[in-house]
């Protein structure tokens, strides 16, 4: 006796993504196929009308697709990135602490209340961020501009270009220019709106020109409670998650860190004996670029070559949210490491744990230690600036010939570069370096012409007005 199993018959879905998947190919396909229809009924409706045109079009297509090939680079990212170095750099009082705590705030939803050192946080799910502030010095300039991923370059609209902004620019442009992004403050201090977007044109013009065409540049309107809008916060902050960067050879080239925290193992005892003794500093920081070979050379900036005795690993103190195994359902994420500012939670040592408890820091007062290296203190007192020791400098080419003044070398580049004006801020206290151009000076003055010539015009009709007699109304018909 036999049982045969008659098998299911498939019915197809009517409803659902792959049903709704299945009627989009579908209609792709008939729209095609009626295309090519019409092609074949009609094949003149769809000629070329006119040949110059369609070449304009196809090497405008070519150009666009031209650009965006690139030179292949060896890209030696590993699979879990170190976080992305985002430098804010800008002269002083331009809003540089105010920015970064408020991106914090954008990314952990944390408050915190002092910049001090590196500040890394977990900006999305395969992304981190290293946050770090730019001082107005040169030796602080030169180390960044080497290691920055990303540059927010902030610029005071009110004020407008300062010299420390095309300084850090020339000084990015020796190790690979970096990503810049542009970013304008103190716009609340226009109160009349042309003369705002006529500002944020002249500034975006002289941006593109220094950077690159189409460059990003982004505006903070005013701020609200001493931070900035969280509209344009949040859209800044989007717009620094989704950059893609571009390796940069000299980066990928050199193995690097960014120290985030440094520790002094040397014995007190032989300090005390010796205050010229070898140290002992422990490093902790990413390691970024190529891979770093124990006990090789090493250079500190500012400090001289050293050699490594000892690299080890040590857990990553902000992983990424998927490398993070969690213990329990209530504990929270770590978004936020800042180990010189006091966040940081726990903190793995090769001979310690440190944990952070919220509401037991202790302010202390601490004295100013002076140094006592003899070549520093001499860095401090010195009484001439590096330009103005540039600037009295002679280079000689060749033996035996006359020496050059940097007045006898002169740019045949064409572009006209900056002109320093200093002028006192009374509001800040402290003398800025604007910047200013040939063709900006020449606008300002056509500009100020304009407005003198039409001030006078109106003084003179209200003088006219004022010295003419009182004229009837003549009105001529019956009665009168």
């Amino acid at each position: 006796m036999e049982f045969r199993h008659e098998q299911k018959r498939h019915q197809q879905k009517h409803s659902g993504p792959k049903a709704e998947k299945k009627k989009k190919r579908k209609q792709r396909e008939q729209d095609a196929e009626q295309e090519q229809d019409e092609r074949k009924r009609n094949p003149r409706a769809f000629a070329v009308r006119s040949a110059v045109r369609m070449a304009r079009n196809f090497h405008r297509t070519q150009d666009l697709k031209t650009k965006k090939h690139h030179i292949p680079l060896v890209d030696r990212t590993p699979l879990e990135p170190p976080p992305i170095v985002v430098v804010v750099m800008g002269p002083p009082k331009v809003g540089k602490s105010t920015l970064i705590r408020c991106l914090i705030k954008n990314y952990t939803r944390q408050k915190l209340a002092d910049i001090c050192g590196p500040v890394t946080i977990v900006s999305g799910k395969k992304r981190r961020l290293t946050f770090i502030e730019c001082n107005n010095d040169i030796n602080t300039m030169i180390d960044l501009a080497k290691v920055a991923d990303l540059v927010l370059m902030l610029i005071d609209a009110s004020f407008g270009f300062e010299m420390e902004t095309f300084e850090f620019l020339n000084i990015c442009q020796v190790h690979g220019f970096p990503r810049v992004m542009g970013v304008l403050t103190h716009l609340d201090s226009f109160k009349n709106n042309k003369t705002l977007n006529k500002t944020k044109k002249r500034l975006k013009h002289r941006f593109w020109t220094e950077v690159y065409q189409g460059a990003k540049l982004f505006y903070l309107s005013g701020m609200v409670y001493g931070e900035y809008q969280t509209r344009e916060v949040k859209n800044l902050g989007r717009f620094i998650s989704v950059m893609k960067f571009r390796p940069l050879v000299w980066q990928t080239s050199h193995p690097y860190v960014v120290a985030d925290r440094m520790e002094d193992l040397t014995d007190p005892e032989a300090i005390r004996l010796n205050p010229k003794c070898d140290r002992t500093v422990s490093l902790y920081g990413y390691l970024r670029g190529t891979f770093l070979k124990n006990k090789c050379q090493i250079h500190i900036p500012g400090v001289g070559d050293f050699s490594v005795a000892d690299a080890s690993f040590l857990p990553d103190p902000c992983p990424l949210p998927e490398m993070l195994k969690k213990r329990a359902l209530n504990e929270r994420e770590r978004l936020l490491y800042a180990p010189m500012a006091g966040v940081g939670g726990l903190v793995y040592d090769k001979d310690a744990v440190y944990i952070d408890m919220p509401g037991s820091h202790v302010s202390h007062q601490q004295e100013e230690v002076r140094p006592t290296t003899e070549l520093v203190q001499s860095l401090m007192g010195t009484h001439t600036t590096l330009d103005a020791k540039m600037a009295a400098s002679k280079v000689s080419l060749f033996t035996g010939t006359a020496a050059l003044t940097p007045e006898e070398v002169q740019d045949n580049s064409g572009k006209q570069g900056p002109v320093e004006s200093r002028v006192w801020d009374a509001e800040t206290q402290r003398e800025r370096r604007k910047a200013i151009f040939a063709e900006e000076d020449d606008e300002g003055r056509a500009l100020r012409w304009k407005e003198d010539l039409a001030q006078k015009a109106t003084e003179a009709y209200l003088r006219q007005q004022r010295a003419a007699p009182n004229v009837r109304k003549l009105v001529y018909g019956a009665g009168e």
